[in-house]
């Protein structure tokens, strides 16, 4: 049997676009001779759609999709995912389906068991479980159809009571089939392989497995789609971050016509959640995943140009080599913004990482602005000493600035922010902390590094001064930021700890941190939750992202 895989970049709500793209696909895998075609988990009306399954119109618009899709599945069998109304018996309205379509008939719909609701996952909030599990018929070959997460549950996780798969295994399957859409962090590349490998060990059959690519706002998908035989050799692993159309010839035994990319003796054994922030992790996968995000961020919202803010730091830097490398080089507009706090140097880095990267950028100077806020503010601030407020009044002028252009010309503004930054609130609301989109706010600053030299691989692209100087927000005279917050070395290791991998204090303490320290760093982390809270998606890139994947009461206090 000539099975195709389709990881395709999915529009949500967009069922024309969509539905184009996998009656092209159809059309590609019919051509070269293909039995079934298998595109990814809510293929038809992309994924996560969240509230808008809560509309009758969005579930006829996606039964609609399927009406056209399936005259193409004459000859070909077509495996795609939508939406399925529950007209079983009482539950949830819906059912997370995949529709096996051939002869321009709907021959059956497999529904999704395992219904993830943690982290980025919300699917039991619109979902019901399936209610049985029956293998598809079709062309001789016996179908074990699953939905993404119901091969994670190999009868050994506490989230599920039913494993699927054990279900479907006592109708004697010949061939696992998955449609998916797992997003990217960097940590799951290893552990994804070694789940569906450990499928493939567990039930004796090969499997087939199709995930999405591209990005929906904050969720990136990276493709990455996996074939392996029945023997657990891996066959064929699909591009990363790219829309790719791959055909793999199954045999009766249960081999694959294909090279064997690695034996069944090779084991993933990278760890789900490493122990300790590695910053240079699948560093390169972090910079495509980022890139691919600002793309599909501008396209799928109907944008063209971006706009920041360029200071001559690390962090602005970077963003802008991103946006640049994903938008092109004329499409975004970078700003310099000099008060009388920003050193020369800040200046000059910032014009050279443009002219290195061939973008348009202005300089305005804030001191003027800056100098008749304080002027109008003085009967109010009198003699009081220089403090936060007058920084901030520098932080919000600019953002002012940007969101003045960016309204004028029709630009998006980028943020810049950290993640070491917004966890611990080292940022001005309305100021440094506006935009339409977090660029690096799922990267530690350690990472940030970790971007830059990576940038500069082949050659220096961000200036060399602008990756060595000490960081600082030049808000004042001489400011850095090791003046307000800890070592990136030490507090990124810390927040690591606390954000990523839910350590309390007293498990960080034990680590060997000193336990003043601990208590001030999330002591900032949990007091600032209302500036997060009021802050634009960000691109996730990490197994614990701020946003709709952390979700922490504005008002509350966990210290010990």
């Amino acid at each position: 049997m000539k099975i195709f895989l389709a990881q395709q970049n999915y529009h949500i709500g967009n069922f024309e676009s969509n539905t184009q793209k996998i009656i092209s696909a159809i059309e590609t895998a019919k051509q070269q001779g293909g039995d079934l075609i298998v595109f990814s988990e809510l293929s038809v009306c992309g994924y996560a759609p969240r509230d808008f399954l809560e509309f009758d119109d969005f579930i006829n618009k996606s039964y609609a999709a399927v009406d056209i899709i399936k005259q193409h599945a004459d000859t070909i069998g077509v495996l795609v995912g939508a939406p399925d109304r529950n007209m079983i018996r009482e539950g949830k309205d819906l059912f997370n389906g995949a529709f096996l379509l051939y002869e321009k008939e709907i021959k059956a719909v497999a529904h999704k068991t395992c219904l993830p609701n943690y982290d980025v996952f919300d699917e039991y909030r619109y979902f019901e479980p399936a209610y049985n599990w029956n293998i598809m018929e079709f062309k001789g070959k016996r179908l074990a159809v699953t939905v993404c997460e119901d091969i994670w549950n190999l009868g050994d996780n506490p989230l599920y009571r039913i494993c699927p798969m054990d279900e479907l295994m006592k109708q004697e399957p010949d061939v696992m089939i998955n449609l998916s859409a797992s997003p990217f962090d960097y940590t799951h590349d290893e552990d994804r392989k070694a789940t569906i490998k450990s499928n493939v060990l567990k039930y004796k059959l090969p499997l087939f497995y199709c995930n999405a690519i591209g990005s929906q706002t904050e969720v990136v998908f990276d493709g990455a789609s996996l074939v392996f035989d029945a023997f657990a050799n891996l066959c064929g692993e699909m591009p990363r971050f790219e829309e790719s159309i791959q055909s793999f010839i199954l045999n009766d035994d249960g081999t694959i016509n294909a090279p064997v990319i690695e034996t069944a003796s090779r084991m993933p054994d990278k760890e789900l959640n490493p122990l300790v922030l590695e910053e240079n992790l699948n560093i390169e996968m972090v910079y495509d995943a980022i890139v691919l995000g600002i793309k599909d961020y501008f396209t799928k919202m109907g944008f063209t140009k971006a706009i920041l803010g360029s200071s001559g730091g690390i962090d602005s830097a970077v963003t802008l080599v991103l946006a640049c490398t994903a938008l092109g080089k004329d499409n975004v507009r970078a700003v310099l913004m000099p008060s009388q706090f920003s050193t020369g140097h800040s200046v000059t880095d910032a014009e050279q990482i443009s002219k290195n990267l061939g973008n348009p950028y202005d300089i305005i100077p804030v001191k003027n602005i800056y100098d008749s806020f304080l002027t109008e503010l003085k009967p109010i601030f009198k003699d009081l000493p220089f403090s936060i407020a007058e920084e901030n009044i520098q932080s919000r002028t600019r953002g002012n600035l940007l969101m003045a252009i960016a309204n004028k010309f029709g630009y998006i503004l980028l943020n810049t922010s950290n993640k070491s930054e917004l966890a611990t609130g080292y940022g001005t609301l309305y100021g440094d902390m506006a935009g339409g989109i977090g660029v690096l706010g799922d990267c530690y600053k350690l990472q940030i590094y970790a971007l830059a030299k990576y940038i500069n691989r082949n050659g220096e692209i961000i200036p060399n001064n602008i990756i060595t100087k000490p960081p600082s927000a030049e808000l004042r005279p001489g400011q850095k930021d090791s003046d307000s917050l800890p070592e990136y070395e030490i507090l990124d290791k810390i927040l690591f700890q606390y954000i990523e991998r839910r350590q309390g204090p007293n498990e960080i303490k034990a680590q060997g941190f000193d336990a003043a320290l601990v208590d001030r760093v999330l002591k900032m982390v949990n007091v600032n939750e209302y500036k997060r809270n009021q802050f634009c998606p960000i691109i996730r890139i990490s197994p614990k992202a701020f946003g709709v994947g952390r979700r922490l009461p504005i008002v509350g206090k966990y210290l010990s």
